[in-house]
């Protein structure tokens, strides 16, 4: 579905590239989280999957980015928004109608879609992101995590074959943002999407991606399945991305002998595995 060959990208006015020598290939369908510290790079390589960089970021742009065979340079931003929907970290920032429906009716009018397929298209959005009852509703009424589930949903009416997602609960509380995170896989399973996630919260990306990037200073550290990623638990630490205490103990507890699994992921996890190393 992506594959980035060599990618770097330095903007019109920085004096050095944000993303340097990027290669990595995403299959379709998979559900990818990307995390690092503040400063590492993780957004502008989302914005390189959907186009903003370069045709809204300009600067010196190195390599290729690919997405279901268009070349991201090449084919106009138009084009690549009904392949690509992206859902940013504000999305008051991104709301333009009064009402969810309005609101998750916009983009299928500005592409065009034939009306009789709106109503189905509209209903399956709200329902996949467990939101029917909000449809009639006024946003500025609405939940921090209400407004993200629309905005999402506003997005997946016009069924991307990819979706992209700045922190999508940033601003969300631990319940909150669990929520978001299952119905985003729920949604990546049923459909076959393959959804990318730049998040803070490693331990939720542990626990829905099927694989994790690790940014430090615009390259990539770490690229694999999640228990892999965070065997290397000191590693992360040292570049600023902090582990599930969870993770950490486990790890600790193989140090010493004591265990010689995988690296758990979440609490439940350690705790079944306690019980074993106990025993």
């Amino acid at each position: 579905m992506i594959e980035l060959n060599n990618f770097t990208f330095q903007y019109r006015e920085g004096v050095s590239p944000v993303v340097s020598d990027i290669s990595l290939t995403i299959p379709d369908g998979v559900f990818v989280g990307i995390t690092g510290a503040a400063g590492s790079g993780k957004s502008t390589l989302t914005y390189a999957l959907n186009g903003i960089v370069p045709h809204c970021y300009p600067g010196d742009f190195y390599g290729s980015v690919v997405v279901e065979g268009l070349d991201t340079c090449e084919v106009v931003l138009t084009d690549l928004s009904r392949l690509v929907g992206s859902v940013c970290q504000d999305v008051d920032s991104q709301f333009v109608c009064e009402l969810v429906e309005d609101e998750v009716l916009y983009g299928l009018e500005n592409f065009g879609v034939p009306r009789d397929q709106m109503e189905r298209r509209v209903a399956q959005a709200l329902a996949d992101m467990g939101i029917t009852e909000l449809r009639d509703r006024v946003i500025s009424s609405l939940s921090g995590g209400q407004k993200q589930k629309v905005a999402i949903a506003s997005i997946l009416a016009m069924q991307p074959r990819v979706l992209v997602l700045d922190e999508p609960t940033a601003e969300l509380d631990p319940a909150s943002s669990t929520n978001v995170f299952e119905l985003l896989a729920a949604y990546a399973r049923e459909h076959g999407t393959t959804v990318v996630v730049v998040e803070q919260k490693i331990a939720l990306l542990s626990q829905f991606a099927d694989l994790l990037v690790i940014m430090d200073e615009g390259r990539i550290r770490f690229a694999d399945a999640p228990a892999v990623v965070l065997e290397h638990a000191d590693e992360l630490k040292r570049i600023g991305v902090n582990c599930p205490r969870s993770t950490t103990l486990m790890n600790r507890l193989r140090a010493a002998g004591a265990y010689s699994g995988p690296a758990v992921r979440n609490v439940q996890e350690a705790c079944e595995v306690l019980k074993e190393v106990i025993a």
